[in-house]
C-alpha cells in the first residue's frame, strides 16, 4: 500500500503539488547549498528529490529508495507553535514508513560535512 501510495506523491492533493512547484523556485540559502551536495546521486550515490509532495506536507528532500525525508529547519521552528506541528508532521511521516532528519539552517551553513555525514549513516542503515 505504502508503493502506490509513493507514486501518488503519497496522496498529496494537486495544491500541495503547485506550492512544491513555486518553493523549488524559492530555495533558502540553506536548501540551495544542501541540494548542490544531494542532487545528481553525489552522496553515496542515493536519488533525492527536493521540495517533494507527502500528504498535505512538503518535504524538503526526500530519498524514495531509503523513504528518508530530510527537512532543513529555519528559526520560525524554534517557536512552540511550530516545533508542535512538526512533531505532528513527523508523526505522519513516520506513519507512513518514512524516517525523518532535521537541521537546522546554521547547521546546514556551517557543519556540511557533518550534515552530510549523518544523511549518508542513515541511508546505509535503512
Amino acid at each position: 500500500m505504502t508503493d502506490y501510495l509513493e507514486k501518488l506523491n503519497f496522496g498529496a492533493p494537486p495544491y500541495i503539488q503547485k506550492r512544491a512547484n513555486t518553493l523549488r523556485l524559492k530555495q533558502t540559502t540553506a536548501e540551495d547549498l544542501l541540494w548542490c551536495n544531494l542532487r545528481n546521486r553525489k552522496l553515496g550515490g542515493y536519488k533525492f528529490r527536493r521540495q517533494h509532495p507527502i500528504l498535505v506536507y512538503i518535504a524538503d528532500f526526500y530519498c524514495p529508495e531509503k523513504k528518508l525525508v530530510v527537512e532543513v529547519d529555519g528559526g520560525i521552528h524554534k517557536r512552540k507553535e511550530q516545533r508542535e506541528h512538526d512533531k505532528i508532521r513527523n508523526n505522519e511521516m513516520e506513519g507512513l514508513g518514512l524516517f525523518v532528519l532535521r537541521f537546522t539552517n546554521e547547521e546546514v551553513e556551517k557543519q556540511m560535512h557533518e550534515v552530510l555525514q549523518r544523511i549518508r549513516e542513515v541511508c546505509e542503515g535503512r
